[in-house]
């Protein structure tokens, strides 16, 4: 699957699931029939830049996120207020926050493309 999303065009990524599915059809048939049913909406993201991509598919830090969240508020049958909810979501947030010192690769080239696509909605705080 990885050679579908890290494909440089929407072409490429449909002949990598061609590839994936002559060697796995056997086997995912279910999740392939799900590709090519569903492929103008799983390739949206091809519209974006490379770097971009990458972000958008990489899901890895927001379910590391959504878990802490999880862990927080789990033991609790329910909370007294949703302001109880918000402080324990914020605890969470800050917990996992700590972890977080990689900077985002390229991000310099990253901000420019965002800035360039959604100029509109992008706005930088001097």
């Amino acid at each position: 699957m990885k050679c579908i999303y890290d494909a440089p065009t929407k072409d490429a990524a449909e002949a990598a699931l061609e590839d994936f599915a002559n060697k796995w059809n056997s086997k995912y048939s279910y999740a392939i029939k799900s590709w090519r049913d569903n492929w103008d909406e799983l390739t949206a993201f091809f519209e974006f830049p490379l770097e971009i991509r990458k972000i958008i598919y990489t899901t890895n830090l927001i379910e590391n996120l959504n878990g802490k969240i999880r862990k927080y508020t789990k033991n609790k049958l329910s909370f007294p207020t949703d302001e109880a909810v918000m402080k324990s979501v914020y605890l969470a947030v800050r917990e996992v926050t700590k972890k977080w010192t990689m900077p985002i690769s390229n991000w310099g080239v990253i901000l420019n493309q965002f800035l360039t696509i959604f100029e509109e909605r992008v706005r930088l705080n001097a």
